[in-house]
């Protein structure tokens, strides 16, 4: 496959079937690093040339931009991971596809808006008086009340399913 340099950056002809980590790093602007670990994490895959380089195949461009967007509003590379195992390998993922991923997330996403909203309502309550009291304070679990409902923040936890 031909490439070129242009500058520090690594350029891909249109017709390029397959592109090296750079080619890949740099069009979806992702370290090298972090495309080394997401394969590793089983995320995107490679195949290696006869001289152990790494190979990527067009469609993952689309799959590492999936990734980027996941993680951003907070879903876990394992949920990721197992999202991306049930697209197809054999060719690039549709529109459809991609909208049966992430409508799979639309309920773990709407938990996560209300309980930031909440959040966001009792800490401007807080901070917008000052007084940050404990007496006061709806954020506050005085003798560790909430503690017999089991581990962590409690109250920032109330839309989140028990864990397993």
């Amino acid at each position: 496959m031909l490439s070129f340099t242009l500058g520090a950056m690594e350029h891909t002809p249109p017709d390029a079937h397959e592109l090296t980590v750079g080619q890949v790093s740099a069009r979806s602007g992702v370290a090298v690093s972090a495309l080394h670990f997401y394969e590793k994490k089983g995320l995107i895959r490679s195949r290696r040339t006869t001289g152990n380089q790494r190979r990527y195949s067009r469609d993952v461009l689309r799959r590492v931009a999936f990734i980027r967007v996941s993680q951003r509003v907070g879903i876990p590379l394992s949920d990721i991971r197992d999202a991306l195992a049930r697209l197809p390998e054999e060719r690039t993922p549709t529109p459809k596809d991609w909208a049966l991923l992430s409508a799979a997330w639309r309920g773990e996403l709407d938990a996560r808006i209300r309980q930031l909203q909440r959040l966001r309502d009792d800490l401007t309550g807080c901070i917008g008086c000052g007084c940050l009291s404990l007496s006061h304070c709806r954020l506050s679990n005085p003798d560790d009340r909430l503690g017999a409902e089991g581990p962590g923040p409690r109250r920032l936890l109330a839309d989140r399913p028990p864990a397993p």
